[in-house]
């Protein structure tokens, strides 16, 4: 008997990332429901290295304007390295255009306002006005990639988590620009390394942030079959 579409499949392909936030906070059993749901990803030797940092309330605000601070005086201070430059020419770099295309063109922002493109940008330093930010640090094993990589399926879970409970997140690169600032603000030792942070909460739907989904390339353009018949024929 084939397999059929079930609520996962829902959740899955429903999930987006929510680019503005009402500010209620969570109830303490919904954060906590979703951080034990994350817990339960896969780890490369079940070293589950995830060390997680959630900030509400008072905290939430005060590395707000940390982070602010620090991108006004251009304190940058990356963990790891990140360039457009380093997609190259071609597929990825153009995904990456047509993804902050849409996102400004949603926003009704023109590429040529620059001002107002690094304004929205600084909104990734105010969590998007989510009520919660968690960081996601790990150690650095070897070059950090298996790791890193089971860092990315705690995050996956977080966030669909967050999807399966009719809440909202997003995983931002740019916080992890400013490592040192939020390691000294959130008193985390130098060998944990911040890969990136989510915000979290309630999604603003009536935002025009929030009123697009960003689409995923066809499977013919990712997926090569080996003897796995069928799959790729029209639906």
């Amino acid at each position: 008997m084939p397999a059929t579409a079930s609520p996962i499949t829902d959740i899955v392909r429903s999930r987006y990332s929510v680019r503005k936030f009402h500010p209620t906070p969570l109830s303490p059993s919904d954060i906590r429901g979703v951080l034990e749901d994350a817990q339960a990803a896969p780890s490369n030797c079940n070293t589950q290295p995830w060390t997680v940092h959630v900030v509400s309330g008072a905290a939430r605000d005060a590395l707000s304007k940390e982070l602010l601070k620090a991108d006004e005086e251009e304190r940058f201070s990356s963990d790891f390295s990140f360039s457009y430059a380093d997609f190259g020419e071609g597929a990825y770099l153009d995904r990456a255009h047509d993804h902050a295309a849409t996102v400004y063109g949603a926003l009704g922002i023109p590429r040529s306002n620059r001002a107002a493109r690094n304004a929205h940008a600084r909104e990734n330093l105010d969590f998007h006005g989510a009520p919660h930010a968690a960081f996601l640090f790990m150690p650095k094993f070897g070059d950090g990639v298996r790791v890193a990589g089971d860092i990315g399926m705690y995050a996956q879970n977080f966030l669909l988590s967050l999807t399966a409970r009719g809440l909202g997140g997003i995983p931002q690169t740019m916080l992890g620009m400013y490592a040192d600032t939020v390691r000294e603000f959130l008193d985390v030792p130098d060998d944990l390394k911040l890969l990136f942070g989510i915000s979290f909460g309630t999604a603003d739907l009536a935002a025009p942030a929030n009123s697009f989904h960003v689409g995923r390339i066809a499977l013919e353009q990712s997926v090569v079959l080996h003897d796995t018949p069928g799959i790729l024929d029209a639906q």
